[in-house]
């Protein structure tokens, strides 16, 4: 690696350290959030003690797509935690910001996802939510199903990564979702995904139908997968 690069990660750690040091209010917090670099943000996000309005709430989630992943993953972690507090809950019911969840969803960064799906778990209650997540949820995993299908798992395997990776984390919300989602479109998701070659996909199907269905079609599906050549699908 050349100087410059070296040069880069001191002037990056030195303005880290002293955003660190300095003593910023609320509102300069979210200013640096709505206006910073990279370093700013991120650590604007994991300074922030608490929301106080929508504006707040908006500006941070704003931050969960389109931004650098040191920024994108402190923002998730804040979310986690933020939205599971009542106080500041409300401020998060914002139903353009829905998309941004289900995008932040499928993010590369597992942590990010992991950390997304605890939080937007807290508006389960809330109904509008769930009718515009969901349905943007079982649109996005029939559309993964689509393209996964048509795979060849020995071609283009960063393309079939890729989709999967996606898949998997769809199917990991649809865990938490399972009962707000048109049980018609769930029962289809998982007669289609348990079919997947790629077994982290099945490990998925059968920790939903863990949740315990009395369809026979889905019964039997998770009977099927408890006799899964792989230990991970069949512990379920």
């Amino acid at each position: 690696m050349n100087s410059s690069y070296y040069e880069t990660l001191d002037e990056n750690f030195a303005q880290a350290l002293k955003l660190y040091e300095t003593e910023y209010s609320h509102d300069e917090l979210i200013c640096l959030l709505q206006n910073g670099n990279i370093v700013q943000k991120q650590i604007a996000a994991l300074r922030l003690d608490g929301i106080s309005s929508k504006f707040d709430a908006d500006i941070l989630v704003s931050n969960l797509t389109g931004q650098d992943g040191k920024i994108r993953e402190a923002v998730s972690l804040r979310l986690s935690e933020f939205m599971s507090d009542e106080k500041y809950l409300p401020y998060f019911k914002n139903s353009s910001n829905y998309k941004i969840f289900l995008d932040a969803v499928i993010d590369i960064n597992a942590n990010i996802c992991r950390n997304v799906i605890c939080a937007v778990e807290n508006l389960k209650s809330d109904i509008e939510f769930c009718n515009l997540f969901c349905s943007q949820l079982v649109n996005l995993t029939f559309n993964l199903l689509d393209k996964i299908e048509e795979f060849n798992f020995q071609e283009g395997k960063y393309k079939v990564n890729k989709e999967v990776f996606k898949l998997y984390w769809c199917l990991e919300t649809i865990y938490v979702f399972w009962d707000k989602i048109n049980f018609r479109d769930l029962k289809q998701i998982i007669l289609r995904s348990k079919n997947i070659q790629e077994y982290t996909i099945r490990e998925k199907t059968a920790k939903i139908l863990s949740r315990g269905f009395e369809d026979k079609d889905l019964q039997l599906a998770r009977e099927e997968l408890k006799s899964d050549a792989n230990y991970y699908v069949r512990r379920f």
